[in-house]
């Protein structure tokens, strides 16, 4: 089984090339809702790093004040059937609506079918309690960077098989 490779774009040009070209590999109704999500948590935390990961599983891209994913707030995870939003310390998440799935120790998600999720009042608490809850807070100001962390070599279809 090969490992997961990390790969160091030169310039952020080049790892924006690169993202797209992660997403390019999702059904174009899911390479646009992962733009719209990606953009919608640009702006609402636009000075945390985005880590990136074209995993065997997934694709993820992590939100944190530093380059380590163990400092992660929240992350787009996509795959051929949907797009998630992870909330890292989800389990202990205030979420009076009961929005969150999961059942594991630590992390929380909610599906997303477009970007508007973000704007509901629900989401953007659980949002505000992940930041604040955050190990490493977020910079008051300044302009995250985009981090390509690893690209895994065997990846499960980014689409759905035709029936």
């Amino acid at each position: 089984m090969k490992a997961a490779v990390k790969v160091a774009p030169t310039t952020s040009a080049d790892a924006e090339k690169q993202l797209n070209s992660f997403i390019d590999k999702f059904e174009p109704k899911h390479q646009a809702l992962i733009r719209a999500v990606r953009k919608a948590l640009r702006k609402r935390l636009p000075a945390a790093n985005e880590l990136a990961y074209d995993n065997y599983n997934f694709f993820a891209l992590g939100y944190c004040s530093t380059e380590r994913p163990s400092d992660s707030i929240v992350s787009i995870a996509a795959g051929a059937n949907g797009v998630g939003l992870c909330f890292i310390h989800g389990a202990s998440l205030p979420d009076p609506h009961k929005i969150l799935l999961g059942s594991g120790n630590q992390t929380r998600f909610i599906r997303i079918a477009s970007a508007e999720i973000l704007a509901r009042p629900e989401v953007e608490a659980l949002i505000t309690a992940a930041v604040a809850k955050a190990k490493a807070p977020l910079p008051a100001s300044g302009k995250g960077k985009l981090v390509i962390r690893s690209i895994s070599a065997k990846q499960r279809p980014r689409r759905k098989a035709a029936k």
